[in-house]
């Protein structure tokens, strides 16, 4: 997962999520759709995509979409 569109297209797909770019900056609780379900789905869905583990702690205090896709970016 290189880029943000690699993202959306991940969440897409893996969650079944209708989401557009402009909604990852979008606060979690103005997702329509989203819930602790989906977070624990993409964190999974993340970690595979990104061959290693990632912060679970920080990706649950995470309030977007933009700031879990910048903690899976980092190295």
């Amino acid at each position: 997962m290189d880029t943000i569109d690699d993202f959306v297209r991940l969440v897409r797909d893996e969650l079944g999520m209708p989401l557009e770019e402009y909604q990852v900056s979008a606060d979690l609780d103005q997702l329509p759709e989203w819930d602790s379900l989906y977070l624990l789905k993409l964190v999974t869905a993340l970690e595979q995509a990104a061959g290693r583990s990632l912060p679970v702690g920080r990706l649950l205090e995470a309030r977007s979409l933009g700031e879990i896709y910048q903690l899976a970016a980092r190295p």
